[in-house]
């Protein structure tokens, strides 16, 4: 669908760097988080038991969640499973080898919001209980995530980030897979979704200028099939009209004085990064 036309005229919140270093203890502890709630996915867990892995280590750091209570979400994390996309409600559903786990979860820390979400399958294609496509899926998007935020590092418009993505998915060989459309990425920082909307494919249109402060949640959303969804009668579940194997993985990014850094990983991304030639370097420094 069309992105929105006037988004670049939109005001961005830009962030100095005591407010970012904040925005960082928040994504540090988040990453906590999902280590310690993807540590507990496997065969037999329920996702609501993974709801409380997460929210029980929120608890221990002095953070709080943004999703529990956000527009009245019952839960610390979303849990999306196979063909649900995104939005997933934690609850009573058992997880199953083979399965593809999309756990997104928030925090925050002195009023200053981290966001962040990863995909993990339950079984390996070597030992014959994955799907080894689920797997190339998981690795795309994920490798599609550090390519968006390594044209953050340098771009000079927002519509840059969609661009880069948009190029290197549909270079990869292979099953052709979708970029999802109706959800994006986000400004983020005194609150978990601010503008500009960050597009995870080409648009034609630049979007707003970059500029040192500035935090986005870089989002990409791939499925194997037809980009086309639906939402359940939860009012949340996102789920592919096919019934395609859907991938997300995201981290809160920002750009500042001194550079990029990846606030919700512990390193900033630099062992990501180093591939692209990105030297992260916190803010404040």
């Amino acid at each position: 669908r069309s992105p929105d036309p006037v988004i670049g005229r939109r005001s961005l919140e830009l962030k100095t760097a005591p407010q970012l270093q904040a925005m960082q203890r928040a994504g540090v502890v988040l990453s906590e988080a999902l280590d310690a709630t993807l540590a507990a996915a496997a065969p037999g867990v329920t996702t609501a038991e993974l709801d409380a892995v997460f929210a029980g280590v929120l608890a221990e750091r002095g953070a709080t969640s943004n999703f529990l209570g956000y527009y009245d979400f019952p839960a610390s994390i979303c849990t999306s499973v196979n063909d649900e996309v995104v939005h997933g409600i934690p609850g009573d559903r058992v997880l199953q080898t083979g399965d593809v786990l999309k756990v997104d979860g928030g925090a925050i820390v002195d009023g200053w919001h981290a966001d962040s979400a990863r995909t993990v399958i339950l079984g390996s294609s070597a030992a014959g209980t994955a799907d080894p496509a689920d797997e190339r899926l998981s690795a795309i998007t994920r490798e599609a995530l550090w390519v968006g935020i390594a044209a953050f590092a340098s771009a000079t418009h927002v519509g840059d980030i969609g661009d880069a993505i948009d190029e290197f998915v549909t270079a990869q060989p292979g099953e052709e897979l979708g970029i999802l459309e109706e959800y994006v990425g986000h400004g983020i920082g005194s609150a978990m979704h601010l503008p500009p909307d960050v597009f995870n494919y080409r648009t034609g249109h630049r979007g707003p200028k970059i500029r040192s402060g500035l935090a986005l949640a870089i989002e990409p959303m791939l499925v194997r099939g037809s980009i086309d969804t639906k939402v359940l009668a939860d009012d949340w579940t996102v789920v592919t009209l096919d019934g395609a194997r859907a991938s997300q993985w995201e981290h809160s990014v920002c750009r500042h004085d001194g550079g990029v850094w990846v606030l919700t990983a512990p390193d900033g991304g630099a062992s990501e990064l180093a591939r692209f030639g990105v030297v992260p370097v916190p803010p404040g420094e």
